[in-house]
């Protein structure tokens, strides 16, 4: 049976097609004027000092990694429970890879299992460089122990905040740079807000925010200043490093910049979405996110784990029921270093147990902002079919 009610989906509206087609009437596709005013807005909305958009938040982490100095030799840890792209983004850059195991309550990287490995790995001599904790589902890690953490232990702090767009933490906006060095942020379709493809980097430091912007076009520059030779004419510029075409482009920046003006809207039915999910699946076999983080959290993702040991079926049975029934359930995320590209790196299942047993029992329900109250309904009353 097909799929009739999706895990996530993006909301576009009238205005947002206005926005893109404006741009499409004026003189700039790409390198115009969208990009810097999505990029304040951004940066606005975070309260932080500068954004740099990009293509995709894969080209943000690479580049967040390249601006921080991580080459060969070093390290980086993140946790299994994310996208490859969390971890991928070190080897892009010629590094090591390793990860911190879970919180059993928070599904985020366990900042009192990263103290320890710190701990351990300081005595050996190999610290990591670079720490990336995810924002998962839309809440952030512990993030005030793990900056407490990189002052103690001298790393620097990437928070994935791909599914973090308007949330907030300890009251101030994930991205603020309170607790990160840089946040990297996401606008695929299926995120808070959409740019089609898309992400951002946002820092409150110069120095690397002129880093990420030369990165993402080339290494090229314009500016005087910055060029080791004596301009030729206006025509010149100078190739200062090896950069990327990580460039977005003014559609997308423009449809971006329409969706920022309704993230508040996104949020408020979310959150009104997850309060729902908590009365609708109470007195289930399941464990629902925590409840007393509704207020911080941006909702990207309302993910239940069953307790399997309280019903008859499968994980798998679960998820095939709900499936069957037109119900787009997902699984977000199979533990990174069980993907066979990681295992060829040494690692192995029982690495990192928490991980495991969450992707043993974790099921994403539908999600996003134009999901109806009768939808939700239906996805409540079917998932309660499959497990009896």
């Amino acid at each position: 049976m097909s799929t009739s009610i999706p895990y996530g989906r993006q909301s576009i509206d009238e205005s947002d097609i206005a926005a893109v087609t404006r741009v499409l009437h004026s003189d700039w596709l790409t390198q115009g004027p969208a990009i810097p005013a999505f990029e304040a807005a951004l940066a606005a909305r975070c309260e932080a000092k500068y954004a740099v958009a990009v293509s995709n938040a894969t080209s943000a982490l690479h580049i967040a990694c390249t601006a921080a100095g991580l080459g060969p030799g070093d390290l980086l840890w993140t946790t299994p429970n994310t996208f490859v792209a969390s971890a991928n983004c070190a080897r892009y850059c010629g590094a090591d890879v390793d990860f911190v195991d879970i919180d059993r309550n928070t599904w985020c990287l366990d900042a009192n299992a990263l103290e320890r490995k710190l701990v351990e790995a300081e005595r050996s001599g190999r610290l990591p460089k670079v720490v990336i904790p995810v924002a998962f589902a839309g809440r952030s890690a512990d993030m005030h122990a793990i900056k407490r953490l990189a002052d103690r232990f001298d790393f620097l702090v990437i928070e994935d905040a791909s599914h973090a767009v308007g949330a907030r933490y300890c009251g101030r906006p994930v991205g603020c740079g309170d607790h990160a060095h840089m946040t990297v942020f996401s606008f695929h379709p299926v995120k808070i807000v959409t740019t089609g493809e898309g992400g951002a980097v946002l820092t409150n430091d110069a120095t690397l925010h002129e880093r990420l912007r030369s990165l993402r076009s080339h290494g090229i520059t314009r500016d005087v200043s910055r060029m080791e030779s004596e301009s030729d004419g206006p025509w010149y510029y100078e190739m200062t490093e090896l950069g990327y075409n990580y460039r977005m482009t003014d559609l997308q920046a423009a449809l971006g910049l329409s969706q920022l003006d309704r993230l508040d809207t996104f949020l408020s039915r979310r959150r009104a979405l997850a309060a729902r999910y908590a009365v609708l699946l109470e007195g289930l076999p399941l464990v629902l996110p925590e409840y007393d983080v509704l207020d911080e959290s941006a909702w990207h993702l309302y993910v239940v784990r069953l307790k399997l040991d309280a019903i008859r079926f499968t994980h798998r049975d679960v998820f095939e029921r709900m499936r069957q029934a037109g119900i787009g359930v997902n699984l977000h995320y199979i533990p990174v270093h069980l993907q066979p590209y990681y295992r060829r790196l040494g690692f192995r299942p029982g690495q990192f147990p928490e991980s495991e047993q969450y992707y043993r029992e974790a099921i994403s329900l539908p999600m996003y902002a134009a999901l109806s109250d009768d939808a939700q309904a239906r996805v409540a009353d079917t998932l309660k079919a499959a497990l009896r």
